[in-house]
């Protein structure tokens, strides 16, 4: 019956069925084949989402759109234009910096390549920069979202195999730091190479403060989400909780852009992306339920060991591995089936568990930038494609955008390398601010 598991799922991929559902039918065929109870699957299916951290998908994607409506990407690239855009390649610059303050609020890489890159690729467009730099720049910040938390595939990560959501978000930190400031070098290197031009002069101190006070608001949510989950004040779900109130009344209240019909938007928008991703968890519950009943992990780590016992040997076959993974299949998806599997031949092989999650991780969204299925290079080549045309161009092409991405993608590999054999760059981070 192992085989039919496998097959179905297979095939239902291939014949375009959405991942959730190609698990579920998978199962179904499974239970039916082996025998077993259907009321196990229906008993399985809600043990995957009878879990209160889970809570905080919908909540953090819900304070992130309430705080995009209120204008807040407009606001994060005003600032960091403000601070860097008098040098050379300033608005790529502000482009990653944007990128990381937003990534602390949304916890996604495609709403951040939407919210901000509809607003920074145009504007780099228009002041010089070529398209597929833009593009590629946008795409590859973007990848920063699920890395700085608050992070939903860490989350989902966490939850399922019993780890610490909140030391997985310290341990996210230092690589997210790491992964901007690898950008921001590409962004000098190319914008030198390039010509690209730059503000005149520095921004006067009065700018700086005026766009800071009108940024400052998302600033706060972001230090409430950090601080108050590494400070041990809030469990992850009741940060996302406050983070709801705190949106909703700056938006309404400070940014003045939050209406009754656009805060009905945004639930609407949260209830779409939250169940798609709760009804993938429950349904990767009962594959991940089947492959534990039929030892299916305990086989492939036994194989793997087979080969070789060497740590570091183990984590490069199993990067390589993710790489590949994460070009084909979206990211919650590969996180739900493989994750558990891979985790037990890491830990067998001595990798720390909240290490080893940040790695997955990485792997995994790195995969949103490179094709087949890399949607936030999908997503912002499309906004390029619009502004290109605006400007009375011939349009912006995928190859075009992949040969801009290549620096970013190896600066982001390089510091995915540093994260898999410096454990003091995740882990370690995490056990100094709890205090181990």
């Amino acid at each position: 019956m192992v085989a039919v598991l496998f097959i179905s799922f297979v095939i239902c991929l291939a014949v375009g069925v959405p991942v959730a559902f190609s698990l579920g039918i998978a199962s179904v065929l499974y239970f039916l084949g082996s025998g077993m109870p259907i009321t196990q699957f229906a008993q399985r299916f809600f043990a995957g989402l009878d879990s209160f951290t889970l809570l905080c998908i919908p909540g953090f994607t819900f304070a992130g759109n309430l705080m995009n409506q209120g204008g807040i990407s407009d606001k994060l690239l005003g600032f960091a234009d403000a601070i860097v855009g008098h040098l050379s390649g300033g608005l790529a610059y502000a482009n990653v910096l944007a990128s990381m303050v937003f990534a602390g609020i949304s916890g996604t890489a495609l709403s951040d390549t939407v919210s901000l890159g509809g607003v920074e690729i145009p504007m780099m467009a228009k002041q010089g920069y070529d398209v597929p730099f833009s593009v590629a720049v946008t795409a590859a910040s973007s990848c920063m979202g699920p890395i700085i938390p608050p992070s939903v595939p860490m989350i989902i990560a966490a939850t399922m195999t019993g780890l610490s959501v909140s030391k997985m978000f310290m341990a996210g930190i230092v690589p997210g730091v790491l992964m901007g400031g690898g950008m921001c070098f590409v962004c000098w290197w190319e914008s030198k190479k390039n010509h690209y031009p730059k503000r005149d002069k520095m921004s006067s101190m009065k700018t700086i403060l005026h766009e800071g006070k009108e940024a400052i608001w998302a600033i706060i949510m972001v230090g409430i989400i950090l601080f108050g989950i590494m400070g041990g004040v809030m469990t992850p779900t009741e940060a996302s909780i406050v983070c709801i109130a705190y949106g909703t009344i700056v938006s309404a209240f400070v940014y003045k852009k939050l209406t009754l019909s656009t805060f009905y938007d945004c639930l609407k928008a949260t209830l779409s992306s939250a169940s798609a991703i709760m009804g993938l968890v429950a349904f990767a519950n009962v594959f991940a339920y089947i492959m534990t009943k039929e030892r299916i992990p305990n086989m492939i780590a036994d194989s793997m060991l087979s080969l070789t016992s060497n740590k570091y040997i183990i984590l490069l076959l199993i990067n390589l591995f993710l790489v590949f993974v994460g070009m084909f299949m979206e990211t919650i998806a590969a996180i739900l089936i493989l994750f558990p599997v891979l985790l037990q031949l890491a830990t067998a092989v001595g990798v720390d568990p909240i290490q080893f999650g940040i790695i997955v991780v990485m792997n995994l969204v790195l995969g949103l930038c490179t094709p087949p299925v890399g949607v936030c290079l999908f997503a912002a080549t499309s906004i390029g494609d619009r502004t290109s045309r605006e400007l009375g161009g011939n349009g912006n092409k995928l190859s075009e955008n992949v040969i801009a991405l290549i620096p970013f993608m190896i600066s982001n590999f390089t510091v995915l390398a540093l994260t898999t054999y410096v454990p003091a760059l995740s882990v370690g981070v995490a056990n100094f601010i709890s205090g181990k």
